[in-house]
């Protein structure tokens, strides 16, 4: 990709105007400018925004998945953007060679499709759930995986315009992966590169009231829309040890049920199942699409 155009897209709440504006400073002080920033207020008005980002103002929370599609197609229908930068509104850029290095990479390799940044707090932690692969906790090892963080990542329109965007009705949870799937499944590269740093406050995902039932529900679509036959059962009873294991709230597992039960019973979209070429592309990356 010759000399790549960034867009930035940002979704707010309007519940974090000093953070947002504090992300917009960081990224208008980038090395190299974007080509257009654009600001979703998904479902709320937004704040005075600098000159030169655009604002749209939805009517209603469309969820990560849904804003984050109206971003990218406000960045397409300006025809001047080569790769999509979604960043967290309460993220922020402290490094100003962030979208330098980014257009190096894509640049560099044509079939790059997702780029995953680093997420760590002001002290410099970065939860293990940040770090997207199995095997290593070091959050300082790059290299190629199966998913990517949502709080700070990049995606190639072209990429996007061959496997389609966000999938609307996941709305919250695990919609980085059900991208990821499908880029893996048409050939494209995903990549953990931590010198791509987004400083983000150290949070839980369970701090969402409706955390257990969507990571539920989401789970089942996933396995419904792109495994293989044989894998749906095993992924299924895989994270459902887990959960099982891993939660402490009565509430929580009971969210957690019922939201594997919508999942069952309501249509997450079509099913289109990932090639054996890509389950075994996945499974020397370390994650196998049952787990």
């Amino acid at each position: 990709m010759s000399h790549p155009r960034l867009g930035i897209a940002i979704l707010t709440l309007g519940n974090r105007p000093t953070e947002l504006r504090a992300l917009l400073d960081s990224v208008a002080g980038q090395t190299r400018p974007a080509a257009r920033v654009v600001v979703i207020g998904n479902g709320s008005p937004l704040p005075e925004l600098p000159a030169g980002v655009d604002g749209v103002e939805l009517a209603e929370n469309l969820g990560v998945s849904g804003g984050r599609n109206v971003a990218v197609e406000h960045l397409r229908a300006h025809g001047d953007v080569d790769v999509v930068v979604d960043l967290d509104d309460d993220g922020l850029l402290v490094d100003p060679h962030v979208f330098q290095t980014l257009a190096s990479m894509y640049e560099a390799d044509s079939r790059l499709g997702i780029v995953s940044f680093r997420i760590a707090d002001e002290r410099g932690r970065t939860q293990r759930r940040h770090v997207p692969r199995l095997r290593s906790k070091d959050p300082l090892r790059g290299g190629e995986v199966t998913t990517f963080l949502g709080g700070g990542h990049a995606l190639s329109m072209r990429m996007l315009d061959r496997i389609g965007g966000w999938p609307d009705a996941f709305f919250f949870t695990h919609e980085e992966t059900d991208l990821a799937w499908r880029a893996l499944d048409d050939g494209w590269r995903v990549v953990y590169e931590p010198s791509l740093l987004l400083q983000h406050p150290w949070t839980s995902p369970a701090r969402h009231a409706v955390y257990y039932r969507m990571t539920a529900r989401n789970r089942v679509w996933l396995a419904k829309r792109h495994l293989p036959a044989p894998l749906v059962p095993a992924y299924l009873a895989a994270w459902t040890l887990l959960t099982l294991a891993r939660t402490r709230s009565w509430g929580g597992l009971r969210a957690w049920a019922a939201g594997f039960a919508e999942g069952v019973r309501v249509p997450g979209g079509p099913r289109r199942p990932m090639r054996w070429a890509t389950v075994a592309r996945m499974t020397r990356l370390g994650r196998p699409p049952v787990v």
